[in-house]
């Protein structure tokens, strides 16, 4: 098994839900694609998807809901079969 760490492009206020009254995009647990959405970054109200970037399983998030990230933070941990 291996890891993957998915990394925020971009500088912004991080979100794990699309609005506060929806589901969160993934949990810890979850099995994710690729191209499935984790989370957002908002940055002047303009909002950008962060993807998981491997299939695998969500072993962690490293950044709470509306935390303030930067460029190459990690958010979250996806564990790969590779």
């Amino acid at each position: 098994m291996g890891t993957h760490n998915v990394q925020t492009p971009i500088p912004g206020v991080f979100y794990r839900r699309p609005a506060p009254d929806q589901a969160e995009y993934a949990a810890p647990g979850d099995i994710v694609t690729a191209d499935q959405t984790i989370g957002l970054v908002e940055v002047m109200k303009q909002y950008a998807e962060i993807k998981a970037g491997a299939d695998g399983r969500v072993v962690s998030f490293e950044v709470d809901s509306e935390a303030i990230i930067g460029p190459g933070d990690v958010v979250a941990v996806i564990e790969t079969s590779a």
